[in-house]
């Protein structure tokens, strides 16, 4: 079995749960590339990512050049095409199952073979979502808490 580094990491909605995720997963070291429907919603996203993490340095629990850092990590994009170099997708949309087939259909034929994709769902089935990304065998469900920061 060969493994693979997450280095980049995708991420479809940019609402409560999916800039949380992002902010997560940028602290973590890795990049982000961060997808919304809805352009508004990213911009938004990075400035609450911005005042989340002021938060963390006025706490003195980061330092400014780290704030920055994590800030340069996430990359907003307006296309869900543009998450294809990822190594890892997580899906934060709204709790409805035609849409997130929809996504996961579309993130299937996107995305490299080998990228698993992940659900935020806490109520719809993994399977579904699986089945029609057309590769059941690399979707997972994971749950985050809200806020996804602290949490």
């Amino acid at each position: 079995m060969i493994t693979r580094l997450i280095r980049q990491v995708g991420i479809v909605g940019a609402g409560t749960m999916g800039r949380g995720i992002a902010q997560v997963f940028s602290q973590s070291g890795r990049k982000v590339i961060l997808y919304d429907s809805v352009a508004s919603q990213l911009l938004d996203a990075v400035q609450i990512i911005a005042s989340s993490l002021d938060r963390q340095v006025k706490k003195g629990q980061l330092e400014s050049r780290q704030k920055e850092t994590y800030l340069q990590n996430i990359e907003s994009v307006a296309g869900l095409e543009q998450l294809s170099p990822s190594d890892f997708v997580v899906e934060a949309v709204a709790e409805n199952l035609a849409l997130k087939q929809e996504i996961f259909y579309q993130l299937g034929n996107l995305c490299r073979e080998e990228v698993i994709l992940s659900s935020n769902t806490s109520s719809i089935s993994i399977t579904q979502l699986g089945v029609a990304s057309g590769r059941p065998d690399r979707t997972v469900g994971m749950h985050f808490m809200n806020p996804v920061p602290l949490m």
